[in-house]
Parts: structure tokens; C-alpha cells; sequence
């Protein structure tokens, strides 16, 4: 069979992301507490309404002088006594200014006095309650944070379409933001189909098979931001699958899993038509997952991925994780990519783009890539021992040991499996 013909009603990857993106609209913005806001894209530009620090501070322990009174030491190496005529501990403003041969004892992240332009470290002095001899040198200006270092006045300090992370809600605590406006996060409806499908909490017999796409989408969903709506399982009749899909119009986008090949009992086809579907494609090029469906139902977004637990996995993640975070209010939608060298052979047709599933290493600050052994799209294994897919694209028939492929990563350290702990830093997202 020629590669044109084999490719006859198959969309190809790179198109399917794009009217997939285009499709997805971005959801409205709602008010948050900032504890609720950790994994939350920022609907709002955040503005400081003031510095931080507020005010001089001190970086250290130690004693605040007038730099004029110690500069002598340098000249005759001479050890100096400054008078303490105050002690200013840290939550406190400090009452006096600063006089000639005085010193004030301050505590780190205190205000600075009046008249001092530098901080002596406790540990180069001696001191008693009541005076302080100095024997070592400092710059003037020496352990003192200016006022606005960390953040000034008017200055946009996160820009909306950031996702909050530990140090942005650290910021946004700085800043006296307890509320803030966060992009909504979509609600998606999740269905798996077919009378040969059990569920955890049910009784079942030899013939049946747990149900675990349902669950290895919702977590997916949760991992990109989105809400999951479990609908449980559509048994294998139009009408139980039209009323199951018809309750998931109610969220803001639908993903069912099963019932999208051309089986006799895959109706999946003729019951989005009956509930007016405008459907973009039906079938990928690419492996695992060529049976895949797109489209709207009723304004709502609606996939219909592979029923093979690996197969939704992997059409997951290129299609239904973007469409999550487009409506998130993220600016990126991909997953990092990085180039690695291939460690095996591997041949297939050059009809389809293929995602093998991958342990990406890293060895004297080069990546290295192999499977994760055997690649069939039910051995959900597979995905498990995966930190990445390796990237094959539809016209590449062969690879060989010492090849450059690109990797999508799929998580954040994880990948990091040799004992040289590096950065990914400076690689580009892939791109939807």
C-alpha cells in the first residue's frame, strides 16, 4: 500500500492541535483566597502598591555606625569604641538617630536609623551593653537592603497568564494579596465505554476488565489544571451512550475514552450526530492512537479518544492537555522538549508520527533516550516506566543507535535519572 493511501483520511498531528487550540475558548476569571491559588493562572496583572523592603534594613546581626566614625581603622589599624545608645530589634522602629562615635545594636531585617550608612557584623566586634569596639573594616553601605530592592513602587511584579507556584503566592503574601482573580478551570467530563468494562466498586466476572482509562484520564486532567467530572461507564447501546453524553454536556468540555473505531458496537460515530455534532476529524496519523475524534457538541468541546489505556494516554497529551490549559488562561500548552540520542533500532512505516514511550538519562551533561520496552498500546506499563515520549516523525522509517530524536518530557525532575542532576533550562516548550 502506497503511504498516500494509507494516509487517506488521516489528519495529521501538527493540524489536529491547531484546530483543537483554535476551538478551545479561554474560560472567564473568578476570585481566589491565595491559599487556594497554588497551580492557578493569574487573571490579573499583579502591581506592587508598595516597596519591599518598605524601608533600609539591616542584613545582618550586628551594629548600625556612621561609616565616618570607623574608616579611620583602615588608616592606622586601630581597633574603634563606638557608644550603643539603643538596641532595635526586628518588627521595631528605631527611635534615635545616629550620633558621632555612636552605635546602635540592630537585629537582621530591622529598619536602619537616622544617620547610619552601614551595619557591623556582631561577630567582628566586642561589645557590652552599653559599647561596642570594632576590629574589622567594612565598605560603607556594607549589610544594609535598600528600600525597593527586592520590588518598587508601580512596578508590575507577575504578569497575568502566570501559573502560581510556591514563590509566585510567597510574592503575592509580600504584595498583601489574600484575594486575587485566577482564570476559571474548565470541568471535563470524563466517559468510558463498553459492556465489557467494570468498574472498581462493582462486582465483576473473568470476562470483564477494569475500567482504568477513566481514571488515568482524571488524573491527567488534574494535572493540567482541569476539573474531572467522572460519568462512569456507557454500556455498549446508543441510547445508554446518548444519555451519559448528554449529561456530560453540562461541563465545559467531554472526553470519552472507547467506541471510536468502526466496530459493530462502536456508536460513538452515529450518537454525536444525532446530538449535532460538528466533528473536525476522526482518525490521527499517528501511533498509538489513529482512531481519535474531535469536535462540538452543543458548544461543548468533545473528544473521543482510543479505547487502549496507553492510546488515550498519549492522544491525552497532545490534544486534550493544550485544549485544558489554552482554557486555564496558560500562555503555553506544551510539554518541554529536548534533543537526546537514541540507544536502540527501531523501524515502522512512514505513514504515521509515532510516540514511544521513554527513559531519558543524562551522562556527562549529554541526554540519552531509550524505551521502555515493549511498545503495544495495552501494556500500560509502558507509560509507567516513561518519563518522556520519544518523538518519531511520519516520514522517519528507521533509527539507529547514536540518532538525534526530540523528547517531550512528563514531568519536572522525574526525568532525571542518572546521578548528574542538571537543568533543562533554555529548551524550548513543544510547540501545539
Amino acid at each position: 500500500m502506497k503511504a498516500a493511501d494509507a494516509m487517506a483520511g488521516l489528519t495529521q498531528l501538527h493540524e489536529a492541535q491547531q484546530v483543537v487550540l483554535d476551538a478551545a475558548p479561554v474560560l472567564g476569571l473568578e476570585k481566589i483566597s491565595i491559599l487556594d491559588a497554588l497551580g492557578r493562572v493569574l487573571g490579573e496583572d499583579i502591581v506592587a502598591e508598595r516597596d519591599n523592603p518598605p524601608w533600609d534594613n539591616s542584613a545582618m546581626d550586628g551594629f548600625a555606625v556612621r561609616w565616618e566614625d570607623i574608616k579611620q581603622e583602615q588608616a592606622i589599624q586601630k581597633p574603634v569604641t563606638l557608644s550603643v545608645i539603643e538596641d532595635v530589634p526586628a518588627g521595631m522602629m528605631p527611635s534615635k538617630a545616629v550620633g558621632a562615635g555612636q552605635a546602635i545594636r540592630i537585629m537582621t531585617g530591622a529598619p536602619i536609623p537616622q544617620a547610619a550608612d552601614t551595619v557591623l557584623k556582631v561577630e567582628d566586634t566586642e561589645h557590652t551593653a552599653d559599647s561596642v569596639r570594632v576590629f574589622k573594616a567594612e565598605p560603607k553601605g556594607a549589610n544594609i537592603r535598600p528600600q525597593g530592592e527586592d520590588v518598587k513602587k508601580g512596578d508590575r511584579i507577575i504578569a497575568k497568564g502566570t501559573r502560581i507556584r510556591p514563590s509566585e503566592a510567597g510574592m503575592l503574601a509580600i504584595l498583601a494579596k489574600s484575594f486575587l482573580f485566577a482564570y476559571q478551570r474548565p470541568r471535563v467530563a470524563i466517559l468510558s465505554t463498553g459492556d465489557e468494562l467494570a468498574d472498581l466498586d462493582e462486582r465483576f466476572s473473568e470476562e470483564k476488565i477494569i475500567n482504568s482509562n477513566s481514571y488515568g484520564i482524571a488524573a491527567a486532567v488534574q494535572e493540567a489544571g482541569g476539573i474531572p467530572l467522572l460519568l462512569g461507564i456507557a454500556r455498549d447501546t446508543p441510547m445508554a451512550l446518548k444519555e451519559k453524553i448528554s449529561h456530560g454536556l453540562n461541563a465545559d468540555m467531554l472526553v470519552l475514552s472507547g467506541g471510536v473505531s468502526m466496530g459493530d458496537y462502536d456508536f460513538t460515530k452515529a450518537v454525536f450526530s444525532e446530538l449535532g455534532a460538528e466533528m473536525n476529524f476522526w482518525k490521527l496519523a499517528i501511533r498509538p492512537g489513529q482512531p481519535l475524534a474531535f469536535g462540538k457538541i452543543q458548544g461543548k468541546l468533545a473528544f473521543g479518544l482510543p479505547g487502549n489505556p496507553v492510546s488515550s494516554m498519549v492522544t491525552f497529551e497532545q490534544l486534550v492537555r493544550p485544549a485544558i490549559l489554552k482554557m486555564s488562561g496558560c500562555r503555553s500548552y506544551g510539554r518541554p522538549v529536548v534533543q537526546a540520542t537514541f540507544q536502540e533500532r527501531f523501524s515502522k512505516r512512514t505513514d504515521r508520527r509515532h510516540f514511544l514511550r521513554g527513559i531519558l538519562t543524562q551522562e556527562e551533561g549529554v541526554f540519552k533516550v531509550r524505551t521502555t520496552g515493549d511498545q503495544g498500546s495495552g501494556i500500560l506499563t509502558s507509560m509507567v516506566k516513561a518519563n518522556c515520549f520519544i518523538d518519531v516523525p511520519v516520514a522517519v522509517e528507521c533509527l539507529n543507535p547514536g540518532d538525534k530524536v526530540a523528547v517531550q518530557l512528563l514531568s519536572g525532575e522525574a526525568w532525571l535519572t542518572s546521578t548528574e542532576h542538571g537543568s533543562v533550562g533554555g529548551h524550548q516548550l513543544s510547540c501545539c
